[in-house]
């Protein structure tokens, strides 16, 4: 398996197409900074930006888009509906905000950020909804397990075409990667290097020694062969480029391997099942 440029798409289920690799925006706070952090990206080949509504950065990501002139029809935009404003009449009130703020009519993908119990349903007649209306094209989750997105599919008239969650060497989620893609769901990986608790790891190091690469590199191929989307950030312009150089080399069947046996179900982030029963992040 080749995959040739960082600016290259995938099919969505729903038709769309989606890049092959992006660019997270979390952490990037203040207008000079994601200035400089979009423009370095874009250079490199990123196209796919993601943010949130938790990331309160919506609003500079929009100036920066502006600022830029970047094309609207060459970048994809995601956001995530937040759990304080999960439900129906209150997503489609929360997304109309979030494309004031990034300045755009429409987002690529939209995603529900954490499952909610309580406005579980709700919340996703809203985001189909939103699809309808042509506010949004492609409509996904985030965080979601294979028992979420079973009970989902009991009543959703479509399902998502995203599933966007922890992934990385020591946490690989075999089982919801199997459902998704059984399902034809596109798996992106946000902390696609473990919040850079991987980093360390002295077999990945080996293999990247072998290949001339970083271990971050590695990792983040090790992905895309995997068929997993990674959505790697930085504010550093060095490892903005670096991250982005995972296209001309290839690992080869036991290297994938040795580095799907790191696999510690090692969670950096929330248990999404907490999430679901109390409605906050902890």
């Amino acid at each position: 398996m080749t995959l040739s440029s960082i600016t290259e798409t995938r099919p969505l289920a729903d038709g769309h197409q989606i890049p092959k690799f992006g660019f997270g925006t979390h952490l990037l706070s203040d207008q000079a900074t994601m200035d400089t952090t979009i423009q370095t990206a874009w250079d490199a080949g990123y196209r796919l930006f993601d943010t949130a509504m938790l990331y309160r950065n919506e609003d500079i990501l929009g100036n920066t888009l502006k600022t830029l002139a970047l094309p609207r029809p060459d970048l994809y935009l995601t956001s995530k509906v937040a759990e304080a404003v999960q439900g129906y009449d209150e997503t489609l009130k929360a997304v109309e905000g979030s494309l004031k703020r990034l300045q755009t009519d429409y987002l690529d993908l939209l995603l529900i950020h954490w499952p909610v119990r309580e406005h579980f349903f709700d919340t996703w007649r809203a985001m189909e909804q939103l699809k309808a209306d042509g506010k949004v094209r492609s409509i996904g989750v985030s965080n979601y397990t294979v028992a979420h997105l079973e009970l989902l599919a009991t009543q959703a008239k479509e399902m998502p075409v995203v599933n966007q969650v922890e992934y990385h060497p020591y946490l690989n989620q075999q089982a919801l990667l199997d459902y998704d893609t059984e399902n034809h769901i596109v798996t992106e990986a946000w902390s696609p290097l473990g919040r850079r608790a991987v980093l360390g790891d002295p077999m990945i190091k080996k293999i990247g020694d072998h290949h001339h690469k970083s271990v971050a590199q590695v990792i983040l191929r090790w992905e895309l062969q995997h068929g997993i989307l990674p959505i790697p950030k930085s504010q550093h312009a060095e490892r903005i480029v670096e991250n982005a150089q995972v296209f001309d080399f290839e690992l080869s069947d036991d290297e994938l391997s040795m580095i799907d046996l790191l696999n510690k179900n090692q969670r950096t982030g929330n248990e999404p099942e907490i999430v679901y029963e109390t409605g906050k992040q902890y």
